[in-house]
């Protein structure tokens, strides 16, 4: 890396890097999370016949990264299940469509379309005003428990619950600001897989949050009542398994999920490791640090490796009853203060991009990994070493500000309060997803191959003067659906999951999550991001099975998300019924039947879900 102007293609001078536009001011305070949409409006009449008794008004609809934006769209907030389904039966005489609306957290158009019209006749549900009550149903003698939880609850609330009657999951995504519908929806996961020699006790798995289902809630119809009613599905039942990732094409109003007994957890982050080193093609001499080293060693890792940087910062998550003398106690989640809302030379940094310094991104990158380095350490050697546009930005205020915080690179704790980490203040960028399902021993592989494909595309945009890229790879490893976990005898996966096993292929028993993460209207983002995407899917079929990641972006033209029909109607359903057995096509089979109105639809699953 170099400091220098005239190596970054025109990217930000010194004097540019101090000034601040207020352009650059405004898209920082949205990129910071501060500004949000959300604010009601009653300015027409509401739709003729509406339930009486609960309130509807119109309201944008906005994702969590701002690429998907509405007019402003009818959108109601039941106060029980049963009013859910009496909207969902009013849409139904009325020709309108319902639509589930969770906290916005996600990127791909499952819920609305982007510059949806306010002509549209649908009325979006919003869960998370009153359907958020949990209970503990039941705690079995081997140690687990079942916790009954509506849908629109976040995610934090459900693990605070959790952990308050000393009970836990795995692993669970990283932001807490995620509705349990939501998650349920699109198979939410974490990162977990077995460390050599691990055994999972009873309510604990490695898969999704779906897989841990042991019933649920939904509207359905009813063709004698003729009309949508509220059903409930154990997990043995043969519909509950396309109900459990239904990405958006039902309405789940409530779950049951089995929990295990709370482990205690140590986090460890290391920033010394070279990409070359972590992601070393298999066969590396002996005493490389490898990717699939640390799986074995504990069963939980991540590695964020920020754009045009060496060293990625590797997370570990290991079980740990007591604190090691090392760690330090953490009683709450989102322990990385740095991440969450980024120092203002930083987000003035951010904002400078986003006014269309994009040349700057390798900067932006060297910046990033040394806040983290700084704040997890302590060690300010290289900032120090930096040239001046790096010091410039982390500035002697800003250090002492990261260094009071106290060092953060070993940690312990609960497991909710290691596993949430991600506010919604975080810095807002896009994202594509993909899981590659592989054999344990191919993990090295899968990580290697990507790496170097990722590293040399990324070098050959930047000669070209193009910089896709401006924040982060997010490599995560799981294990895949196993419902046994959920207790609940003839259960079987979750037929949409990304996790689903092969039925022809037992030796496959892992998956490799690859996320790229940029900021929004990066010029070249999407045409590299379909580069990534169709090396991905030429990958050794014998090695590896390529799945979408249901909340991220996928099916890549040129110029958009979402938008190619080769991958959207070939390359999707062609991953999810590999191996054979039931998948896709019961999956749709199911979900048609039980909204054969379509009125828990939209154009978009209709087009993807055939």
């Amino acid at each position: 890396m170099t400091d220098d102007p005239s190596h970054q293609g025109g990217g930000l001078s010194r004097r540019r890097l101090l000034a601040s536009s207020a352009a650059a001011g405004g898209g920082v305070w949205l990129l910071r999370g501060l500004v949000r949409p959300g604010s009601a409006y009653a300015a027409s009449p509401p739709p003729s016949g509406f339930p009486a008794g609960l309130d509807v008004y119109q309201r944008v609809y906005e994702n969590w990264v701002g690429e998907i934006h509405t007019d402003q769209l009818w959108t109601c907030a039941p106060r029980s299940p049963q009013e859910v389904l009496d909207v969902v039966n009013w849409a139904h005489r009325a020709g309108w469509t319902a639509r589930a609306q969770g906290m916005r957290h996600g990127w791909a158009p499952l819920t609305v379309a982007d510059g949806t019209p306010a002509a549209t006749r649908v009325v979006l549900v919003d869960t998370t005003a009153h359907l958020t009550a949990m209970s503990l149903e039941r705690r079995a003698a081997d140690g687990s428990a079942a916790v009954r939880v509506q849908a629109g609850a976040s995610l934090e609330t459900l693990l605070a619950f959790a952990g308050a009657g000393g009970y836990g999951v795995t692993s669970a995504p990283a932001p807490g600001d995620l509705s349990v519908g939501g998650a349920l929806a699109i198979g939410a996961h974490g990162t977990a897989t077995p460390a050599v020699g691990e055994r999972p006790s009873p309510g604990h798995g490695y898969g999704s949050l779906s897989n841990l289902v042991t019933e649920l809630t939904a509207v359905v119809w009813d063709d004698t009542a003729g009309r949508y009613v509220l059903r409930t599905v154990s997990r043995a039942e043969p519909d509950c398994d396309a109900l459990l990732t239904h990405v958006g094409r039902s309405f789940v109003t409530e779950a049951v999920l089995r929990v295990g007994a709370d482990h205690n957890l140590r986090c460890q982050s290391f920033l010394d490791i070279p990409a070359t080193e972590l992601f070393a093609a298999p066969g590396a001499p002996a005493g490389t640090r490898t990717l699939a080293g640390f799986v074995d060693r504990t069963g939980r890792v991540e590695a964020i490796w920020f754009a045009f940087t060496d060293n990625p910062w590797l997370k570990t998550w290991s079980v740990t009853p007591q604190r090691p003398l090392a760690a330090r106690a953490v009683a709450e989640p989102y322990n990385y203060p740095f991440s969450d809302s980024l120092p203002e030379p930083v987000a003035r940094l951010a904002g400078d991009l986003v006014s269309g310094a994009w040349a700057s991104a390798p900067l932006f990158g060297r910046v990033q990994y040394l806040l983290a380095k700084v704040a997890l350490t302590g060690d300010i050697t290289d900032v120090l070493l930096s040239g001046p546009l790096v010091r410039d930005v982390l500035t002697g205020e800003v250090l002492t500000h990261l260094l009071a915080g106290g060092l953060r690179s070993d940690l312990w704790g609960a497991s909710r309060n290691l596993l949430e980490y991600v506010r919604p203040t975080t810095l807002r960028e896009t994202a594509n997803g993909y899981a590659v399902l592989t054999r344990r021993a191919d993990l090295q592989w899968v990580v290697s191959q990507f790496a170097d494909f990722y590293r040399k595309l990324l070098a050959q945009y930047a000669a070209r003067g193009e910089y896709p890229v401006n924040g982060q790879v997010e490599i995560r490893v799981t294990g895949l659906e196993d419902p046994s976990v959920c207790g609940v005898p003839g259960a079987r996966p979750p037929l949409l999951s990304a996790l689903r096993p092969r039925p022809d292929r037992p030796d496959v028993d892992t998956a490799v999550w690859i996320d790229i993460l940029s900021l929004p209207t990066t010029p070249t983002l999407h045409r590299f991001y379909r580069d990534i995407e169709r090396f991905l899917l030429a990958l050794d079929g014998d090695r590896a099975t390529v799945r979408v990641e249901w909340s991220k972006g996928w099916a890549y033209s040129d110029t958009a998300a979402w938008s190619d029909p080769d991958v959207l109607t070939r390359a999707i359903p062609a991953s999810q019924r590999a191996g054979g057995g039931p998948g896709w096509d019961e999956a749709v089979a199911i979900l048609d039947r039980l909204d054969p109105h379509h009125v828990l639809s939209s154009p978009f699953l209709d087009a993807l879900l055939r």
